[in-house]
């Protein structure tokens, strides 16, 4: 499965929230805890590789875990990934086996998501509002997924005319990932 995802800063939050809400109703707001591992000689994410487990906690004061894994941008103007992910039952026994594998954990940081599930062109679309707690600003995310890298150009054309709806240009995209900015802000080299 490939993720077909386009991030952008955004500039004007509460309208692309009043344009959200008008369109999908009220969205579902999370805290995303996510940790990043790494093989100890920053091979992973050397290669653009990502291995990541999250906490997912709802408003409703529930919560899920999630092991993800995602490889290498098969598109460079996006950022698409092909991603692999499982709920895990038990949070720390996952750390644990991840660590057992010979993984470090490179970087750990929460993510304030408001999420809104909508089809589009007969697609499954999910638009998130993204506060990461180290970084200035918002960010919007829309994906989508596709089978193989064929699928890629019509569904990130779909994703476009998502962002372009909501108000966000080619002006506003970024392809820098949260793990790059965030250990960045900590004084971390890239990768």
């Amino acid at each position: 499965m490939i993720e077909a995802e386009l991030k952008a800063v955004v500039r004007e939050p509460r309208a692309v929230l009043r344009r959200l809400e008008a369109a999908h109703g009220p969205g579902r707001s999370e805290v995303y805890r996510d940790t990043y591992y790494d093989a100890p000689d920053g091979g992973l994410m050397g290669a653009d590789h990502e291995l990541r487990i999250r906490v997912v906690e709802g408003a409703d004061g529930g919560s899920r875990a999630l092991l993800t894994y995602k490889g290498a941008r098969v598109d460079a103007a996006s950022g698409s990934k092909p991603e692999h992910e499982t709920e895990v039952a038990d949070v720390e026994a996952a750390h644990g086996i991840v660590r057992g594998l010979g993984f470090v954990r490179r970087l750990a940081f929460e993510k304030r998501c408001r999420s809104y599930a909508f089809g589009y062109e007969g697609r499954p679309m999910l638009a998130t509002l993204v506060r990461v707690a180290r970084l200035d600003g918002v960010f919007l995310e829309v994906e989508t997924a596709v089978e193989a890298a064929e699928g890629l150009p019509a569904a990130l054309a779909d994703v476009r005319r998502v962002m372009a709806e909501l108000g966000l240009g080619d002006g506003d995209f970024t392809t820098e990932l949260y793990t790059d900015a965030v250990a960045r802000q900590e004084g971390r080299p890239d990768r």
